[in-house]
């Protein structure tokens, strides 16, 4: 394949790939040419073969609605909750699901307009808001329920997401209203908003008489009404 890419004129395959050493079939550790998944899409797309013409006109698709999606929100809403209702997800679940992201959203653009845009200050403020509404970090909460890449928030049930909803939409209304301008008190108000939803799910398990927090997850649920 290198020969090829290289008598086409592409890429060279060092630039995208990288040698790390994986146990090969004879049980030796051997170095093998590995790419992330942007990488493994730019080297099919290099490939000249017939054979990888439906994959590339998928990967065609994919951004042409993409394109689409960028230039109406709309419709990624609508793929959205397709895909959802593909994976088996009740109605319920979803609508949460979605005000949830909705949410997300209007906090994220919030803390923009406070200065927050680096991908890590987003992180450590989500954390805060987390730690005080669930006593976990996300990245603590992913392995509380076993989880690795997935989203988190996919393999939440009802009340957890209820009370994730809670902690954002809280920060985000302490956030507009005392309009903090630096970094530290943005983190502030995280936790401030984060305490409120966790003051509220503990009432909330004094009163069921259980942990609001579960180790369910969609991996091992693989019906999705069992999250409701």
């Amino acid at each position: 394949m290198k020969s090829r890419v290289k008598s086409e004129g592409g890429f060279q395959l060092s630039t995208i790939c990288r040698q790390l050493k994986l146990e090969a079939p004879d049980g030796k550790m051997r170095e093998t040419d590995c790419a992330d998944t942007e990488g493994i899409f730019r080297i099919i797309q290099s490939v000249p073969s017939p054979k990888a013409e439906p994959f590339k006109r998928w990967l065609a698709r994919v951004g042409y609605e993409r394109v689409k999606e960028i230039e109406d929100p709309e419709l990624a809403t609508k793929r959205t909750r397709i895909l959802y209702k593909a994976k088996g997800y009740s109605d319920s679940w979803i609508e949460k699901r979605m005000r949830g992201i909705a949410i997300r959203e209007e906090l994220t653009d919030e803390w923009k307009q406070r200065g927050v845009k680096e991908q890590r200050e987003c992180e450590i403020l989500t954390a805060e808001i987390s730690k005080a509404t669930f006593e976990m970090t996300p990245s603590e909460y992913k392995k509380f329920k076993n989880l690795k890449r997935e989203n988190l928030r996919d393999h939440m049930d009802d009340l957890e997401l209820i009370f994730t909803m809670l902690g954002e939409k809280v920060t985000t209304e302490i956030s507009e209203k005392e309009k903090p301008d630096t970094f530290n008190k943005n983190k502030k108000a995280a936790k401030r908003g984060g305490g409120v939803a966790g003051k509220a799910r503990k009432e909330t398990e004094k009163e069921l008489g259980r942990s609001v927090i579960s180790k369910n997850n969609y991996l091992e649920n693989k019906e999705a009404k069992k999250l409701n």
